[in-house]
């Protein structure tokens, strides 16, 4: 079979990705119009502003299912088709509560791509470049969310405000089927992954399409290795002694929530607003200086991933965010608020960036043996949206200047918070996140098959889980 072009494959499946950063992002720039178009109340404009949230639950939960019994990319070309019918619906709605059913079915779409996406990069790809391409995953979130917000600012420049009330906002909605569309034709020209084939007794596809991936190695020895880790008649997560494993997957997708990400992507412009006396077009103006570092040093991530390996970056990373966003808490604490803590908003940034965003997606595609892979994906990834859902919900009520724990800390405590988990997570990295550089995703699995009597969160055994 001839050479396959993995950095093409890996590129096609990630627009899965950039829509992903697409649609949550899209909202952000027609808030205003939709609460005058809808004549929404702001309970009710934050619900459809959230509600792709839901169907972001939805299309976690459903997604190992969905690229089990259709394959990764019959997962993904389906996410496709939701992506489509969101962004024609949404552009057209008549009332609020068709409009909020579009949203679902866009999160839906967005749940299934979060987790097959980087699934399928990490099953067409060697050993040595599995992170840098899984990497790549995160890269096109963010850029999508950077694409979105010129978007929605070029639309906003075609009328006054009055048409982008009535008007405008449909188009920013419906601007996503081009990428929509792009996606849905080009997964046509990608082949399923050879894991997957492997896993329905089709060897001869699967060999074939190894070989195209790996035309300079003897395929023989990963061969091996792929049937051998078939060989479990039982997909029982807890029968084949992986609960442990489970819920180190499961914490690693909290811990990438919890230590306040989304905080800043959510409510990037009202923070920066609040650290000076700027106005809101300067605020918005910080906020795309936070975007273009997001993406610069994520692209950094994915140069270095598969160098310095996982846990490095993890650690480090959490640290560096730890420290930026507690230094935050304190100024806000004291009263010390200025233009200055930019530069620390710009540090945790840049360390989730390098660490906690891509990393944790290349750890979580990973981890997880060949026939547990989708099902113990899917419920991390669950885990991961139910846990973004409660930041963002809990964030403004922290930070609320009539809520009981502002005016005990002057709004420094949800940033402590985020900063003390975040030292946490470091902990965790350290304790049980093995270092999985350079290794076949059969490799990883005889380790963990190896440890699943030693240390995992819930046992209690006191050995380093390690991989060297």
């Amino acid at each position: 079979m001839k050479q396959i072009n993995v950095l093409r494959l890996t590129l096609v499946v990630a627009l899965g990705g950039l829509l992903f950063g697409y649609d949550t992002a899209v909202i952000s720039g027609a808030t205003q119009a939709l609460q005058v178009y809808f004549s929404l109340s702001p309970a009710q404009l934050g619900f459809a502003a959230a509600s792709a949230l839901i169907g972001c639950v939805v299309g976690a939960a459903v997604a190992g299912f969905l690229s089990s019994r259709y394959g990764r990319r019959g997962a993904l070309i389906i996410a496709a088709v939701l992506f489509l019918i969101s962004a024609i619906g949404s552009a057209i709605a008549g009332s609020e509560v068709v409009f909020i059913i579009y949203r679902i079915i866009g999160g839906v779409g967005v749940g299934i791509a979060s987790m097959v996406s980087p699934m399928y990069i990490a099953e067409i790809s060697p050993a040595e470049k599995r992170g840098g391409l899984v990497a790549c995953n995160q890269f096109a979130i963010i850029f999508g969310m950077l694409v979105v917000y010129f978007v929605n600012y070029g639309i906003a420049l075609m009328g006054p405000e009055s048409w982008l009330n009535q008007i405008g906002w449909r188009y920013m909605f419906g601007s996503e089927t081009i990428p929509a569309v792009l996606f849905l034709i080009l997964l046509f020209s990608v082949p399923e992954t050879p894991r997957w084939l492997a896993m329905q007794g089709r060897d001869d596809q699967a060999r074939q399409l190894l070989k195209g991936l790996n035309p300079t190695l003897s395929i023989e020895p990963l061969w091996d290795d792929i049937k051998a880790s078939l060989h479990h008649k039982s997909v029982s997560i807890k029968e084949q002694g992986l609960t442990g494993l489970l819920v180190i997957g499961i914490l690693l997708s909290v811990f990438q929530q919890v230590t306040g990400i989304n905080v800043f992507l959510y409510y990037a412009p009202t923070i920066l607003k609040g650290f000076s006396n700027s106005s809101i077009d300067i605020a918005l103006l910080q906020t795309v200086l936070v975007g273009v570092v997001n993406l610069s040093f994520t692209v950094l991530a994915i140069l270095t991933v598969d160098k310095f390996g996982r846990r490095p970056l993890m650690m480090i990373g959490a640290a560096i965010m730890s420290v930026s966003i507690i230094v935050i808490g304190t100024a806000a604490y004291l009263h010390a608020i200025g233009g200055y803590l930019l530069i620390f908003v710009l540090a945790y940034i840049a360390a989730f960036a390098l660490s906690l965003g891509p990393v944790t997606w290349v750890l979580l595609s990973e981890i997880f043996p060949n026939n547990v892979r989708s099902k113990a994906l899917s419920i991390a990834v669950l885990a991961q949206w139910v846990a973004n859902f409660l930041v963002s919900q809990t964030f403004p009520m922290m930070n609320a200047k009539s809520s009981w724990i502002y005016q005990q800390f002057n709004g420094g405590f949800p940033f402590w918070l985020y900063g003390i988990l975040g030292f946490v997570t470091v902990y965790f990295v350290y304790r049980f996140v093995p270092e999985t550089k350079g290794r076949s995703l059969e490799q990883l699995e005889a380790l963990w098959q190896r440890k699943e009597k030693k240390t995992t969160p819930g046992t209690s055994e006191q050995h380093h889980p390690v991989a060297h």
